[in-house]
């Protein structure tokens, strides 16, 4: 199967016989290597369900004890669907975020040296700790234990950085359990080296933050690091410092959906979402001093918008106003191309996105004009390769995908008889070989 870019053939007055000649041709010319799968799962099970905490629920036989003041939350792997995956020196982080009863763990980890050759389906640990990961009795609020995590980022000063919702999204039973906060912890003594609680001035709720993007110019200190994080379902952006530990609000009619493509089919599932900014990609390098372009985008939306650093580190800026005109539109990415994540390889130049409509991952070279004749395809797999919900690149350059059906698991079901969930893994340069988006294609 070949998807790594668009061919066109032009076959006027040619024999059947020249035209498979030329068509082998062109597609023995396609050098690019698809993504590799690492893992699959058809349900996820996790490692030491029965460490517990007295004070709190039981486990027992992957069994949960609870009260009638209490949902059912006895591990129950259906419900357990992963969304979220980071690669950081032989571990994978996992989120599994907390949109049904019955998930033992919101974070996980994969220790990939642990796990037995050839074992496709490893068991998930609960990260930092199976009591970290437990809910209270009747859902009280414990700000030392997570409730929902979405995705996670790792940054070069080996710290794992992620918001928890603190939200619970059952279906009829919606709850703030306690305020949403930013977690930062050292993944070198697996140990929270800070912990920001994000007030109700700055957001009610906090389901919409699915997703942070680091920002720590190379050159700088661990303390300058800072956070962007979209919300998707305010439709607006938060800036936090770490090394002034304060959080900011940028607004903007960019960070809203696009209504005319609310629309969505993934899997044979046809659905309408309107989620608003969705995924932050650190860009090249700008002339001024630590300042490079950040490209942004809507999940229901083609089109890519960009501002720079400079802009969103400017708290004076984001609580004056007046900042409209430093966000401007990219371009339009083409038909289909709604995505989640995107993620910009600065040794390529190519940003990369998660598109879930056609269930690829698509490529843009940032050397080009930003148009839809200028995007390609690095994967495309209709079968195995559904909702790629999560896409990230680690310190050593290598890119990691999560698909994991997502559609078909609130609108539809899952089969339990096959692979649902799976991480994936390239490197940029071998994904783009071949492609419209590789150095001197155009």
């Amino acid at each position: 199967m070949v998807n790594c870019t668009h061919i066109k053939m032009y076959c006027i007055s040619i024999s059947v016989v020249l035209y498979a000649l030329l068509l082998a041709t062109t597609f023995s010319s396609v050098q690019c290597d698809e993504f590799e799968e690492v893992f699959r799962w058809k349900t996820l099970d996790f490692n030491n369900l029965n460490e517990h905490d007295p004070d709190d629920f039981i486990f027992h036989d992957g069994e949960t004890e609870v009260n009638d003041s209490h949902l059912n939350e006895t591990f129950t792997p259906y419900h357990n669907l992963p969304m979220g995956v980071t690669h950081h020196k032989g571990r994978l982080f996992i989120t599994i975020p907390r949109r049904r009863t019955g998930i033992p763990a919101t974070l996980a980890v994969v220790s990939l040296d642990q796990v037995v050759k050839d074992e496709k389906s490893p068991k998930l640990t609960a990260y930092p700790d199976a009591i970290t990961n437990q809910l209270r009795r009747s859902y009280e609020p414990e700000p030392k234990r997570l409730v929902s995590v979405y995705r996670t980022r790792v940054d070069r000063c080996d710290r794992l950085w992620f918001v928890d919702t603190g939200f619970l999204e059952y279906p009829g039973h919606r709850k703030q359990v306690q305020r949403p906060s930013l977690w930062i912890i050292d993944l070198q003594k697996d140990r929270k080296v800070r912990q920001f609680e994000i007030t109700e001035a700055i957001v009610a709720e906090g389901h919409g933050m699915a997703s942070v993007t680091v920002d720590l110019m190379d050159g700088e200190d661990c303390e300058s690091a800072y956070a962007y994080i979209p919300d998707l379902a305010f439709y607006r952006l938060y800036v936090y410092s770490f090394k002034d530990n304060r959080m900011w609000t940028f607004r903007h009619e960019y960070l809203s959906f696009d209504p005319r493509m609310t629309g969505f089919s993934v899997a044979g599932v046809r659905f309408r979402w309107n989620d608003g900014i969705f995924s932050l990609a650190l860009g090249p390098a700008k002339s001024e001093p630590n300042d490079r372009i950040v490209y942004f985008h809507a999940m229901a939306s083609t089109s890519e918008f960009k501002t720079s650093s400079s802009v969103l580190r400017n708290e004076t800026l984001a609580q004056a106003g007046g900042y409209d005109h430093l966000f401007t539109h990219l371009g339009e990415r083409g038909i289909k191309t709604q995505c989640t994540i995107h993620q910009f390889d600065p040794v390529t130049g190519v940003l990369f996105y998660a598109e879930v409509n056609r269930n690829s991952i698509g490529c843009w070279n940032s050397a080009q004009r930003f148009e839809p004749e200028t995007h390609g395809i690095v994967h495309l797999d209709n079968k195995d390769f559904i909702y790629p919900s999560d896409m990230t690149l680690d310190n050593e350059g290598e890119l990691w995908v999560m698909t994991n059906g997502l559609p078909r698991w609130i609108y539809a079901s899952l089969n339990l008889d096959e692979y649902n969930f799976r991480v994936w893994r390239q490197k940029p340069a071998k994904a783009i070989a071949g492609t419209i988006c590789a150095p001197g294609a155009l």
